[in-house]
Formats: structure tokens, sequence, C-alpha cells
């Protein structure tokens, strides 16, 4: 059952599966509560022309210009967000197209997209030893963020107008979360994928939203349903040569439609 981890390869994948599972279920949890899908979907197709932008610049790597540039993007989403009289999801709407837009006309500027496509589909197999590191210090980063972060989280999920009447700057609350989200799409698109990604920042929380009664169980089933479905997907993806992105997405919406069908059982 176990043969798949004699492959480097293999235990590679299995080591950053265990590390980026735990990041989408526990930013799922307020993704799903603060009604972000829209805006998780949209950081991975900013993210897509930072990864452009350093492939025709080459000013720095193409992995430093995605990162910089989804965390700049998230950014200048939040803060029009909070300045602008217009719908969210209008101003999301307007960044993620634009966003997508360009990322595709400088990829295909010159006949280079098909050495970027992979980024579209990703996989998780190509990881390196180098990257789980790079994985593993923002697991670590992410965790003490979220620890200083989380009950202003809360509050600011429930209702604005309270989370300022309580003293909490909603602007800079959102901005870092925004942030961190920013981090984890960009540095797992490769590996998980432009088409899917947005998956894994719903999936997990929403399941848990259905057998959970408390806050705790919230973010507890949050994660453990990202890994599971991580993990599952991983080994399924190996013995029947599948997309692992693809397979552990389909694992995760599973688990979210048996949690729906056993919700009566649980929410109380």
């Amino acid at each position: 059952m176990m043969e798949w981890l004699e492959y480097d390869f293999m235990k590679n994948a299995f080591l950053a599966i265990l590390l980026i599972t735990p990041l989408f279920g526990l930013l799922s949890t307020m993704v799903v509560s603060n009604r972000m899908a829209f805006f998780s979907d949209s950081l991975g197709h900013g993210a897509f022309t930072g990864l452009a932008i350093g492939a025709v610049v080459g000013i720095v790597s193409p992995m430093e210009s995605l990162i910089l540039f989804s965390v700049v993007f998230a950014l200048l989403i939040t803060w029009i967000k909070n300045k602008s009289s217009a719908s969210t999801d209008t101003i999301i709407g307007v960044f993620s197209s634009t966003g997508i837009a360009v990322g595709l006309m400088m990829m295909s500027y010159g006949g280079g997209f098909n050495k970027f496509s992979s980024y579209l589909i990703g996989d998780i197999l190509s990881i390196t030893h180098e990257e789980l590191i790079s994985l593993l210090v923002v697991l670590v980063l992410v965790f003490t963020a979220w620890g200083f972060i989380f009950n202003k989280l809360l509050v600011l999920s429930i209702n604005q107008s309270f989370a300022r009447s309580r003293g909490i700057n909603v602007m800079l609350v959102e901005s870092i979360f925004a942030a961190m989200v920013a981090v984890v799409v960009a540095i797992s698109i490769q590996w998980v994928g432009l088409l899917i990604i947005n998956s894994l920042l719903v999936l997990p929380a929403a399941a848990a939203r259905n057998v959970s009664n408390s806050v705790k169980q919230y973010h507890a089933v949050s994660i453990g349903s990202a890994m599971i479905s991580g993990l599952s997907g991983l080994m399924l993806a190996y013995e029947f040569n599948m997309a692992a992105g693809a397979t552990i997405v389909v694992i995760a919406a599973l688990i979210f439609f048996i949690t729906m069908a056993l919700k009566p059982y649980f929410v109380r």
C-alpha cells in the first residue's frame, strides 16, 4: 500500500501535502466565513500575471515575481474595496478579469505560453526539497500570524461596523489576511494549478460548516478535511495515473457532499 513512498518524488509530494493542506484548511475557514470565495479566485488570476511579469521582464525569478505581485494585487483589491463605493463583487470581478487577461497576453507574446501552461493544471510531483523548506517557512509564518489576528478576523466576519466599534483596524486586518492568502496561493499555484486552486480555499471550510457546532470544531474539521483530501487524492492519482491537483479537489468535493447529507445529524 505504501510502495509509492519508495520514490523520492512521491516522498516530496507526500511532505508537500502535509505542509500545504493545513494552510488551505486554516485559511479556508475565514475565506468562507467572510464570503471571500470570489476574492481568493481572483488572486489565482493575479498570480498568473505576476508569473508572466517575471518571465517576460526577467529582473527577478518568475516565482519571486509571482509572490510579490500576488501580495500587491491582494492589497490593492483590499484598499480599493474599502475606499470605493462600488460593490465588492464588481471590484473583484474587474481585477480578476484584468489579471488573467494581462497574464495571458504577456505569456502568449512571442509564442512563449506553452512553457508556462503547466501552471494552469499544476504538478505536485514536481516539488523539490528546497521548495519543501520554503513551504515549511510559510506554514510557520502563517500559523504565527494567525495567532495574532484570529480574534480580530472572527469579529470582522460577524460585522465590519461592529469590528470598528471594538477598535479594530478593519483595513489593516483585512490586508494582513489578504496578504497571507496571496502568499499561499502564489507558492502553491505551480503544484495545485490555477484552474482549481480556489476550490481548496473553499471546499474544506464549506464541508466543516455542515458538521460543526463551534469555532474549534470548524477549524479542526476544515484542516482535517483538507489533509484527508490531499493525502487520499495523491494516492489515487498515483495509482490511476491522474492529475493530483484535480483528484484532490474531487475528493474534497465528495467530502463536502457527504457532510451536507449528514448536516441534520450534526448541527444543533
